[in-house]
């Protein structure tokens, strides 16, 4: 007898996500002998029939949460030939599969939640292997419900049955549950009131209906939620958390008043916060997004929210539950603790959260801002061209930081884990960075981190003792997106508009740079000229000060302007003999410092900022709400650099509305840059540009950029941040160039 049959290898998000009973029915539905099981590669199938068959369905009839990346076969002696096709128990090996990202609760898991007939009715932890928790309850490899947050929740018999029927939707569901085995709610007032399961679900409700704050425990920390038609209770939510403009996140209870294009983003697995439209919102109380045109939206993603919702049946604020400045709170006692001071209940679970995953933030376009849950950790493939690298950690950067990890030639990118100065962040990110390491099986060879001299991410990567290799910050930014794009590592240089608040450049800070880029190559070409910072990190915060300093190096007389009346009342006389003598007044090529300018000149932004950017955004808004507009105002070329006394001589002297000033000033410096990335490219014979940094979120500048730029090929981060949010991915990728170049296979 023939022993001989195949072993097919499958690679890819193919664990926690009802692959393998895929697989055994569709061997079943075929006719085909044989096993299936996970290991720490992926899926292992062993046939003893002909594959063809099977092979051919794989991809077609996939699981809508599964992605297979590669398919191998190879020939399989069988010992003993078995009599039908089976599911065998995991097996260990080294890790090369995915992990799948949390996915929200799937049509059918929604349906028996709300079916009185079926025994998990109004249970909020329902869910399959379409849906539920994963990163986030994960321990270790391979992924199975010993090494989950649901080990502490043994199976009653009817969830083991299902647990163990390959026929079943639920087949190897690790955080499957039910109201008999499963986690349970709590609730905990603040005036000492306490409650149990369903009876904690309306006590919840009784709070929010009352106009009161509840600090609700989701799948990767703690929201903070409030009535968001109600104008008291944001403000009140606002003042105790101090949290004074920055906008807040809304949970919708449908999509009847919002845009078919956001709607279809709210409603994907990933379940992300999207930016909508604010007008579309009548019912949302002003506070919610002051000054600006735009509120993030989102859908109910988890069991407990859609019980929420379908009973208020009216917006809620879903914003992280923490102070502000602070990490969000992940276990029970912490928030209790943690939030004492801002919350007047709190809707508990015992279930554990064992990596914080806070929630995606996505444009109306569907460009991802922020990238947490729903898309991490998808491993993101390295372009054509690239040769295995070694294990490498990449640090990122010190605001809106990630880290990422290289391996052969992949990259597994974390979840945004915010500002390093925090020291709760920093404790985070080092528990994150542990678990990854862990559970993909990694032990660095490598790190990577920025050129910055006073990053704290640099003293991180150098308390590792690993070989440190650094990148150039803008470098990175440009490294991510041509990645992002697939571009090839041999496909040649790009020019690049690398525009953000500040990174390090050769010898100063830049922020406002035309380079010329390939993934080994960083070459400065030219941009906007230097202006001092006054009080150095302080500029960042404080919008008139870059004012003052934007005047002071290109306007003379600037003090009998109207929009230097504010400035004439801050002590701007010492500032500027501190930017003489180099005192705290670094120079940096800023393009975020020049909206800030801008802001401040036209009165748009406060004189001191409650979150990053907000000069720009309450800038962009402005201009948006006029919209478009002839103007005189230029920003031309000069030796490489943008003219900014042209610019701020047109602009000061044209005497339109603020709206039409704002919007006058994005187009000038849109056409500006075009015309600088175009003489580059023209003079370089190259035809492609790659556009990122921060300030490319600002959709107004993006689509500005896009007109003058005309037929020039233009790159825009989409699938990663176009901020300091890829900064990781991009060392990656640069690491992965060094590693796979010639000098280094000898």
């Amino acid at each position: 007898m023939n022993l001989t049959g195949t072993e097919i290898r499958i690679r890819g998000k193919v664990q926690g996500v009802g692959f393998r009973p895929f697989v055994w029915q569709l061997a079943r539905q075929l006719g085909l002998r044989g096993s299936v099981c996970n290991d720490g590669a992926g899926v292992a199938i062993r046939l003893v029939e002909n594959a063809a068959p099977l092979l051919a369905r794989l991809k077609s009839d996939c699981p809508p949460l599964a992605r297979i990346d590669s398919v191998e076969s190879r020939p399989y002696r069988w010992r003993q030939i078995p009599g039908d096709f089976q599911i065998r128990n995991s097996a260990s090996g080294a890790m090369a599969t995915h992990i799948a990202p949390d996915a929200a609760t799937c049509p059918n898991c929604l349906r028996e939640m709300n079916d009185p007939g079926d025994r998990r009715y109004r249970y909020p932890f329902i869910n399959c292997t379409h849906c539920g928790p994963r990163l986030t309850i994960i321990r270790a490899m391979p992924y199975d419900r010993p090494a989950t947050a649901m080990a502490s929740f043994p199976l009653c018999p009817d969830c083991a049955r299902e647990y163990r029927d390959p026929a079943d939707r639920r087949f190897h569901a690790q955080p499957v549950a039910c109201p008999r085995c499963g986690p349970q709610l709590c609730w905990h007032g603040a005036d000492g009131s306490q409650a149990d399961g369903e009876a904690a679900l309306q006590a919840t409700l009784d709070a929010l209906r009352a106009g009161l704050i509840v600090a609700i425990k989701g799948v990767g920390g703690f929201h903070l939620a409030c009535d968001a038609t109600s104008e008291a209770a944001v403000q009140r939510l606002r003042l105790r958390k101090g949290r004074p403009t920055k906008p807040l996140a809304v949970m919708l209870p449908d999509t009847r008043t919002i845009s078919e294009p956001v709607a279809a983003l709210l409603a994907t697995p990933a379940a992300p916060i999207v930016l909508e439209q604010k007008r579309l919102l009548p019912t949302l109380c002003d506070s919610i997004a002051p000054g600006l045109n735009q509120v993030g939206v989102m859908l109910p993603s988890t069991p407990l929210h859609h019980l929420l919702m379908q009973e208020i049946k009216r917006p809620l604020v879903m914003t992280s539950g923490n102070a502000s400045g602070r990490p969000p709170a992940l276990d029970n006692d912490r928030a209790l603790t943690e939030l004492a001071d801002i919350a007047d209940g709190w809707l508990l679970h015992d279930r554990a959260v064992l990596q914080r995953m806070d929630d995606s933030l996505l444009q109306r376009d569907g460009r991802i801002v922020r990238r947490a849950r729903g898309f991490v950790p998808d491993a993101i493939e390295l372009p054509p061209g690239f040769s295995d690298a070694p294990p490498t950690l990449c640090v990122g950067a010190d605001q809106k930081n990630t880290l990422c990890l290289l391996r052969e030639r992949q990259a597994i990118l974390s979840q945004h884990l915010g500002d390093l100065s925090d020291d709760a962040t920093l404790a985070q990110w080092r528990q994150i960075r542990d678990r990854l390491c862990r559970l993909y099986d990694l032990t660095p060879r490598h790190v990577v981190a920025d050129a910055h001299p006073d990053y704290l991410s640099v003293r991180l990567a150098q308390e590792s003792g690993l070989p440190l290799l650094r990148v150039q910050h803008h470098h990175a930014h440009v490294a991510a997106c041509l990645a992002e794009h697939r571009w090839p590592l041999e496909g040649g240089p790009v020019i690049a508009l690398a525009l953000d608040g500040t990174g390090w450049g050769e010898d100063r800070l830049w922020g406002g740079e035309c380079l010329k880029v390939d993934y080994r190559r960083c070459q400065h070409l030219g941009g906007l000229p230097a202006v001092a910072l006054p009080g150095g990190s302080l500029a960042s915060r404080q919008p008139w000060r870059n004012l003052l300093a934007h005047l002071q190096a290109w306007v003379p007389d600037w003090q009998r302007l109207p929009e230097a009346h504010a400035l004439l009342s801050h002590p701007w006389q010492p500032l500027l003999r501190a930017c003489e003598r180099g005192i705290n007044a670094p120079q940096a090529s800023s393009t975020g410092r020049l909206f800030d300018a801008v802001a401040a000149a036209l009165a748009c932004a406060p004189e001191k900022l409650s979150y990053e950017g907000e000069a720009a955004c309450l800038l962009q808004a402005l201009a948006e709400r006029h919209g478009p507009v002839t103007h005189p105002v230029t920003l031309p070329l000069r030796d490489n650099r943008l003219d900014l006394v042209t610019f701020w001589h047109q602009w000061l002297n044209w005497r339109a509305a603020p709206g039409a000033r704002a919007w006058a000033f994005h187009d000038a410096l849109a056409h500006g840059l075009a015309m600088l990335a175009r003489h580059h490219a023209q003079s370089s014979g190259l035809d492609t540009l790659v556009c990122t940094g921060g300030v490319i979120h600002n959709a107004l500048l993006r689509t500005r950029l896009t007109y003058w730029l005309g037929s020039l090929r233009c790159l825009f981060p989409a699938q990663l941040p176009a901020g300091d949010g890829a900064i990781a991915f991009g060392q990656a990728v640069i690491a992965a160039a060094h590693f796979s170049s010639p000098q280094d296979k000898s």
